[in-house]
């Protein structure tokens, strides 16, 4: 069976490197530990990519990948999870999310 790859970008109302760095450590305190996750990661955008193709409208980009469907939806009901949008959303301008099935 194939992953559930769950991809959030933020956009931030104040884009300063330190709301970036507080947002990436939260992500990481509040989301990485979860049952079923086979991959993390959180991190700012690469200032040095800025190619026609690249999008560049967010601050902050969330990785997680889940080994089952039934994961990722543990994970959204999950304590942490809540408490780390509760904390944080109103610092985001924006929040898109993509999830896709993993090969």
């Amino acid at each position: 069976m194939a992953p559930l790859v769950h991809v959030v970008y933020f956009e931030l109302h104040e884009p300063t490197p330190e709301n970036t760095r507080k947002l990436t450590e939260a992500c990481h305190k509040y989301l990485k530990d979860h049952p079923g996750v086979v991959y993390f990661a959180a991190g700012g955008l690469v200032d040095e990519l800025a190619r026609p193709v690249n999008q560049r409208d967010f601050q902050v980009a969330l990785c997680v990948a889940f080994a089952t469907k039934a994961d990722h939806d543990v994970y959204q009901t999950a304590p942490s999870h809540l408490q780390f949008i509760e904390e944080h959303k109103p610092t985001w301008k924006r929040v898109r999310v993509f999830d896709s099935w993993g090969a």
